[in-house]
C-alpha cells in the first residue's frame, strides 16, 4: 500500500461535515442522563446504517458497540465516544437548545457525532484497512461508570482481538482555541470518588437552639475542615481537590432540622493520594461530629480511577494531527487536568490516549468563555470534521498496511451488519 493513512480523510470529513451537523443537532435537542439514552441509542444505530459494521447494543444500558472489518486481517483499534448529557437546564438560547431540563453541557453530542463521522470515513476506505476498529458509542461517562459496564459486557473482546490502541476525544467549550488538538502523556486526568455525609441531631425551634442538637452548623463545620485538611495534610505536588457541591438542610428559615447532608466530590492524581484522602476526609468528618455531640453517617464512594496517557499513544496523536493539519494543529499539555473520566477504565486495559479539542465558539474569548457544565457552554460546531477525521486517521495509522496482502473472506455466517437490539 502507498501513502499516508490520513490521505483523503480531511476531504472526506469536510464533505460529511453537514451530516455531522444534523446528528449533532438532533442530539442536542433531546439530551438523555445515565445509562438509559432510548432515543439517542436510536439516532447512533440510524447513523450507522448501511455502513457494514457489526453492531451489538448493551443488556445493562444502551450502548452500541460496532465492529468495522478491514479488507485484510490485522490488529484492532477502539476509539470511544461518549453519548450521555448532564441534568442541567440549558441556557443558551440556541434554536436547538434542549427544553427537557438536561443538557448537551459537556458536548457528548460532539463526541457522538465524530464517532459516528469516523465510522462512515473508515468504511469510505476499508479497502485501505489491515484490522478492525471497535467503536465504542457509550452511555453515562457523568457519574454512572458506563466504561465499566461496556468493559464487563466485553467491548475490549467484540472483534475477537483486543485492541492494541485505544483513543478518546473530548471536545472543551473554553481554555484552547477552536479546532486546536492536546494531550500529554502519564497521568492527565484525576481520579474521583464521592462522599456522601448525613448529619443526625435533633430539631427544634430556631429561637431555642440549646434545646436542640443542630445539625446545620457541624455540617458547614465538616466542610471548612475537608478543605483545611486537605492543605495540611497532603503534598501540593500530589494535589487533593476537594468540592461540596450539593449541601440540603432544612425546610423553614425558624426550624432546626434533624439533620443536615452534603455531597463532596474528591480529585487525586495517585494511588497513595487517593487512599490517605479516603481515611483524612472520613476521619475529620466524623471527628467534627463527635466534637459536637451529633452522629454522622459518612460513605465513601470510590468512582474513576486515573486516566493515564499512553506516551507512544500521544505521539501517534501529535504525528497524526501534524499529518491532518500541520504542526499548529497540536500542542502538548503543560499539566494534568482535575477533571475525570471513565475512559481511564479502558486505557488500564489498553494503551491510549484521551485527546482533548478546543470548541470555543466563534467570536468567543477562550479565556472567558462558559465553559462544559455550564448552562451557558456553548461549543464550535466547525470542529466535527476535524474531529471525524483525527479519529479516523488514528485507527487508520494503526491498520495500514504495508502490501496488498489477501483480501478477507465475505463472512458466511451472514454477522456483518447485524444489530441485535438490548434484551
Amino acid at each position: 500500500m502507498t501513502g499516508r493513512p490520513t490521505d483523503g480523510l480531511l476531504d472526506d470529513a469536510r464533505g460529511v461535515q453537514d451530516d455531522l451537523v444534523r446528528l449533532r443537532r438532533t442530539l442536542h435537542a433531546r439530551p438523555e442522563v445515565g445509562l438509559d439514552l432510548p432515543h439517542t441509542q436510536e439516532a447512533v444505530l440510524s447513523s450507522l446504517d448501511g455502513l457494514g459494521l457489526e453492531i451489538s447494543t448493551g443488556r445493562r444500558l444502551s450502548s452500541v458497540t460496532a465492529v468495522l472489518r478491514g479488507a485484510r486481517p490485522g490488529p484492532t483499534v477502539l476509539l470511544r465516544g461518549d453519548m450521555d448529557a448532564l441534568p442541567v437546564a440549558e441556557r443558551t438560547g440556541l434554536a436547538f437548545a434542549s427544553d427537557n431540563g438536561a443538557m448537551h453541557a459537556c458536548g457528548h453530542d460532539l463526541h457522538t457525532a465524530m464517532l459516528a463521522g469516523a465510522a462512515r470515513l473508515l468504511a469510505h476506505h476499508r479497502d485501505r484497512l489491515a484490522g478492525d476498529v471497535v467503536l465504542m458509542f457509550q452511555p453515562g461517562e457523568e457519574g454512572y461508570d458506563g466504561a465499566r459496564y461496556m468493559l464487563e459486557e466485553g467491548v475490549l473482546d467484540a472483534s475477537g482481538t483486543r485492541p492494541v490502541a485505544a483513543y478518546a476525544l473530548h471536545v472543551t467549550a473554553s481554555g484552547r482555541p477552536s479546532g486546536r488538538f492536546s494531550a500529554r502523556g502519564g497521568p492527565t486526568m484525576a481520579a474521583v470518588d464521592n462522599l456522601y455525609v448525613t448529619v443526625r441531631g435533633a430539631g427544634g425551634h430556631g429561637a431555642m437552639p440549646h434545646m436542640a442538637m443542630d445539625p446545620v452548623p457541624v455540617a458547614c463545620e465538616m466542610v471548612l475542615a475537608m478543605q483545611t485538611r486537605v492543605t495540611r495534610a497532603f503534598d501540593v505536588f500530589d494535589p487533593v481537590v476537594v468540592t461540596t457541591g450539593s449541601f440540603h438542610a432544612g425546610t423553614q428559615n425558624n426550624i432546626i432540622p434533624d439533620t443536615a447532608v452534603f455531597e463532596t466530590t474528591v480529585r487525586t492524581f495517585s494511588p497513595e493520594a487517593r487512599a490517605r484522602a479516603e481515611r483524612a476526609l472520613t476521619e475529620a468528618c466524623r471527628g467534627v461530629a463527635a466534637a459536637h455531640g451529633v452522629e454522622a453517617e459518612v460513605r465513601w464512594r470510590p468512582l474513576y480511577p486515573v486516566t493515564v496517557n499512553d506516551p507512544g499513544a500521544v505521539d501517534t496523536v501529535a504525528r497524526t494531527v501534524a499529518e491532518l493539519f500541520g504542526g499548529d494543529g497540536y500542542e502538548t499539555l503543560a499539566r494534568p487536568m482535575t477533571g475525570s473520566e471513565d475512559f481511564s477504565r479502558v486505557v488500564d486495559e489498553v494503551p491510549g490516549a484521551m485527546v482533548f479539542l478546543g470548541a470555543t465558539p466563534p467570536g468567543a474569548d477562550p479565556g472567558t468563555a462558559p465553559d462544559n457544565h455550564s448552562p451557558l457552554a456553548d461549543f464550535d460546531e466547525s470542529v466535527l470534521g476535524a474531529g471525524a477525521a483525527v479519529y479516523a486517521a488514528l485507527a487508520a495509522g494503526h491498520l495500514h498496511g504495508s502490501g496488498p496482502g489477501r483480501p478477507r473472506e465475505p463472512d458466511p455466517s451472514g454477522e456483518a451488519g447485524r444489530r441485535m437490539r438490548r434484551s
